[in-house]
């Protein structure tokens, strides 16, 4: 009996400190929205509806950018587009994303680039309206414009 009164108490306190070390862990930061909606304007290479996902951790964030709507001028082997995504900030300024990461893509293919990596500061408000996304192709450089606010709203960095 004194056995198992010995466990149970154990157990209970192991339980209890496993309760209390989840209750002071640091909370991951997190970017609301996680995934706005934008309408871009590519020039000759086209436009439309683009998605843009968020992630951050700390003061490191990322964004991935795909549209159905937007094709590839060329076929592209993996991580070989050279991306800068520049999202404006509330009061002023922007935040650069930038990096080589992409799916292969076939001429016609919807683009896709990202996870490209930035800082951000908490607090940060950003939205792709007022920024640009420029793609190096081969050469070839694309220049896309949000054509009005991302929605649901910009992204807010914690």
């Amino acid at each position: 009996m004194r056995g198992t009164r010995t466990a149970t108490g154990a157990a209970l306190a192991a339980g209890a400190l496993a309760v209390t070390g989840l209750a002071l862990a640091p909370t991951a930061a997190a970017v609301t929205p996680q995934t706005a909606t934008i309408t871009a304007s590519c020039g000759f290479f086209g436009g439309g509806a683009a998605t843009l996902t968020a992630t951050q951790n700390g003061t490191s964030a990322t964004i991935t950018l795909t549209s159905t709507a937007i094709s590839a001028p060329v076929a592209v082997a993996p991580d070989s587009i050279s991306s800068t995504l520049t999202l404006a900030r509330a009061g002023g300024g922007g935040v650069v994303f930038s990096g080589t990461k992409n799916p292969a893509m076939n001429t016609g293919d919807p683009v896709s680039v990202g996870p490209l990596p930035g800082t951000v500061a908490a607090g940060d408000r950003l939205d792709a309206y007022g920024g640009s996304l420029k793609m190096v192709i081969f050469g070839i450089t694309v220049t896309c414009k949000a054509n009005g606010p991302q929605a649901p709203g910009p992204f807010v960095f914690d």
